[in-house]
């Protein structure tokens, strides 16, 4: 999805998160998403992720599969990050499963763990939705990602 050239930081107050939603924008590309607990007052409130966002969490679904986000990640982290990115919205799915989508052994412990920092570091929570990944700490505070998941499970 072209989303421009802005740049800057965008963010609104979401009543359904109890926090607010963030993103960074540099050359028309996502940067970097959070869930703050209040908006920077010097943060832009418009802008057309920010309305996809939104309208996700009213229930509508997305997947944001088509938004550029830019992963400035160690290759192994974005091939975990690129794994979660095709769970499917509505599914959750078990770390070993991610791992295996990855093309890194389940069974190997450095892997386990690449996969585990990935998902803690995971610089765009929802549009890489870490959420989705059962028996891991990913990057969404435990509350959102239990809020996402009852919103696409609705």
């Amino acid at each position: 999805m072209d989303i421009g050239t802005d740049v800057g930081i965008f963010a609104r107050e979401s009543d359904r998160l109890d926090r607010a939603v963030e993103i960074g924008v540099v050359s028309g590309r996502i940067v970097g998403a959070s869930f703050p607990a209040t908006a920077a007052e010097d943060a832009e409130t418009d802008h057309p992720i920010l309305d996809r966002i939104f309208a996700y969490l009213d229930g509508e679904h997305d997947h944001f599969d088509d938004v550029d986000v830019a992963l400035t990640v160690p290759t192994e982290h974005r091939r975990v990050l690129d794994a979660v990115r095709n769970v499917p919205h509505g599914e959750t799915v078990a770390l070993a499963r991610v791992i295996r989508m990855a093309g890194l052994d389940p069974d190997d412990s450095a892997d386990v763990e690449t996969a585990r920092r990935a998902l803690a570091e995971n610089p765009v929570p929802l549009l890489i939705p870490d959420h989705r990944v059962r028996d891991v700490t990913g990057a969404t505070p435990d509350s959102v990602a239990r809020r996402l998941r009852a919103i696409e499970s609705a």
